[in-house]
This record gives C-alpha cells, structure tokens and sequence, in this order.
C-alpha cells in the first residue's frame, strides 16, 4: 500500500466523459489524503479519516494538490528530422497548406523517417516521452503516419511497441497511414490507400495489436471524405476503433464524418459548424480540441467554448509533432487553453484527465479519482490547481504515480 498525506487540494474528477457545462464544476476536498492498495485507488477523504495499516509508506504532498495523471491523447512523438526552417517560413508570412503543397511538411517528415532505423526511433522518442512524464503525463497516445509505405509504418508502430519498455509512461498506439499521400504516389491516393489498407496488413496490426486505433487526416492537402470514410471503416473491419483529424484548416464535413462512422473522437476541429457539433453530440463522439498546435501555427483556436455549451465532453491533448506543434508540455496546453480559448483551470483539468481517458476508450480505467481506479495521480508543488494554470511555464509536478508506484521525484 501507499499513503499520500498532506495534500491542500484532492481534486475529485469523475470518471469520464463529463458533459461541458459541468466541467467546471468538480468537487474538491481540502486537507485530505489517498490510500492506494497495490495499482488502485483504494480510499480517499480527509486527511484526519485516513488510517493506513502498520508500515505502510507515505508520500508526503507537503501541502500541495493531488488530481489525476494527466492524458496526451494526441500526439506525434515518434518521429525523426527537424522543421525549424518552416517555422521560420511561417513567421514570414507561409501558411501551413502553402509549406505543405510546396512540397514541406509532413513529407518532409516522412523522408527522415524512412531513412531511419527502428533503433533510431526509439532513441529520439525516448527522452521526450522522459520529458512528458516528468510534467505529469502517465497515459500517452503516439500516432505513426510519417512512414506513408507499409514497411515505414509498421516501423514506427514496431517503435512505440518497443518504447513500452523504456517507460511507466502507458503508451497507446494509432495507425495513420493515411496522414497524407507520399510524394511517389503523387496524384494518386486511392492507389495509396489500397496498399496500406491491404487485408495483409491490416490483420497484421490485429494480430500483432501495433495499434488500437485507426486515424485519418482529412483535409484539403490530405485526403477527401469520401477517402476518409473508406479509411475507418475498412480499418473497423479488422478492429481498429475509428478517430479522425477533422476540421483543421477547411470546413469539409469531417466532423459529421467521425459521428457518421462512430469515431470515439474528433480532433482539431477549429472550423467546426455547427451541425457538425450537432453531429458529434448525437452520436457521442469527443471533440479533442489542440490549442498548442493554433499557438504554434498563429491560427484561430477552436471554439472551445460553443462545444462546452453544447455540452459536449471537451478532450485537450497536445498535438505534439515537428511540423506545427513542437510542445511537449501537457500543462503548456492546458494553460494556453485557459488564456487563449477562455477555458477555466477546472474545466482543463478535466478535459486532460477523465475526457482524454475517454477519448482512448480508457474512462474506466484512468483520468478518475475513484475508488477502484487506476493509481495514475499528479502531486503539484502548488496549493492548488488554480495557482497551477496560473503559474503557467513552470513544472510544477512534484511527484508522479503511476499504477501506484512513485515513477517521478520522491518526498517521504
């Protein structure tokens, strides 16, 4: 067992998805304590209740907030090559769709990708998963998508199965074949997308279970609706739980496309319409919103605040990724999230914990303070998750639990 005593703040966040127009409104217990019993949360209440067996170790939160791991349900992480140059484009005025037609973005990507091993993956990927768990995220989501052969995708799919090891981090694959059509397909997506949604190949990621989910990036210099539609669903057919990269930079109908194929998530979504939300609400798909990557990019966010008061489960994830979003931080996002978006630091809390969980078909078993939920929890070295946000560009994670055990920084 394990005592966490002295805590400020416990943050009680549900077990998800919450609705949006309670994200705000979370219960909080002040002086209080957790007992975990091996990988769960066996008790909680306040800290003059608690009453841990003989011997059994107490971390000290030395008066600071406890909530629950954070989640990073998007990302990119597995990647090799750098894009500084486009950054620098896009400062001059470039715009995203501009670099990428010109042949820059996730292509550029792709080529060193190929031209690296599967060790060499590994290697890059592992000190900035460190990174991520060192600001408090303990479930993270990785996306392959710049291999765009089947060769180079299972490489990188092979490569986050292999991180696994490296890291208490939980690690939670996606196949993105189709993130974009590769430069010696040029023209010819549906030729593409018949080699990587082969039967072969997709049984292969079943058998092997690469990946849980599959994901599509549906856009103007990516892949139509009708492509997209033909992605998920074919990919269902073999167990892959459909996600979708919808209403980035075009309004396309993509967001009625995740409802219409029963996506467990919509992401992106900064030109969402309005029956798109309407659509999403219908069919309980969570909107996973990526306010670090509009901050990067100096696009418009998305309207995180119209999906709140649609009552839709607002997820936050950082998109991080070479190309338009370089932020490895979860707290970042969650803080450029409040300043930008008008999101409360409650609301973000939850968006990143028991939302995220439920955007990776996980609500059951992390994001939560719930007795009988994972031990996945975040000490801060604040009084509470307010002066967190506020504090926003210091780690202020003291200590991180992950399946009950202490994985970073220890205060006895």
């Amino acid at each position: 067992m394990l005592a966490i005593r002295n805590i400020n703040e416990l943050l009680i966040v549900p077990p998800g998805p919450v609705p949006g127009r309670a994200m705000r409104h979370i219960e909080t217990l002040r002086s209080a304590a957790v007992l975990l019993d091996d990988e769960r949360i066996a008790w909680f209440g306040p800290d003059a209740d608690c009453d841990p067996p003989a011997g059994c170790p107490t971390l000290d939160a030395a008066g600071g907030c406890v909530l629950p791991g954070l989640i990073d349900c998007h990302t990119h992480t597995v990647f090799a090559g750098a894009r500084a140059d486009e950054f620098v484009r896009r400062l001059e005025g470039a715009t995203y769709a501009q670099i990428a037609e010109a042949g820059g973005g996730i292509r550029r990507t792709v080529e060193a990708v190929r031209a690296a091993t599967g060790d060499g993956l590994v290697a890059l990927a592992q000190p900035r998963i460190q990174r991520m768990l060192a600001n408090g995220v303990t479930t993270l989501e990785i996306k392959s998508g710049y291999g765009l052969n089947v060769d180079d995708e299972l490489k990188m799919l092979l490569a986050i199965r292999r991180l696994q090891a490296h890291t208490p981090v939980e690690l939670v694959a996606t196949y993105l074949a189709a993130h974009t059509t590769p430069r010696e397909r040029a023209g010819r997506a549906d030729e593409y997308l018949d080699t990587v949604l082969a039967p072969a190949v997709l049984a292969r990621i079943r058998d092997e279970r690469l990946a849980e989910f599959c994901d599509v990036f549906c856009e103007r210099t990516a892949f139509t609706v009708e492509q997209a539609r033909r992605v998920l669903t074919t990919a269902r057919q073999y167990g892959l739980i459909p996600r979708l990269h919808a209403d980035q930079i075009t309004q396309m109908g993509a967001s009625a496309l995740a409802a219409e194929v029963g996506a467990l998530s919509a992401d992106h979504l900064e030109t969402i319409d309005d029956g798109g939300i309407d659509a999403l609400k219908r069919a309980g798909t969570v909107p996973v919103l990526l306010p670090g990557c509009s901050f990067f990019l100096g696009v418009e966010q998305a309207p995180a605040r119209r999906l709140l008061e649609a009552d839709l489960p607002v997820a936050l994830a950082t998109d991080h990724n070479p190309g338009s979003c370089m932020i490895e931080s979860l707290p970042l996002v969650m803080g450029i999230a409040c300043t930008q978006m008008r999101l409360t630091p409650t609301e973000v809390v939850v968006a990143a914990t028991a939302n995220a969980a439920a955007a990776l078909n996980r609500r059951h078993q992390v994001g939560a303070i719930a007795v009988g939920m994972q031990a996945d929890l975040v000490v801060l070295d604040v009084p509470d998750h307010q002066s967190w946000m506020y504090e926003l560009g210091r780690n202020c994670v003291r200590s991180v639990v992950k399946k009950g055990k202490v994985v970073v920084g220890l205060t006895w």
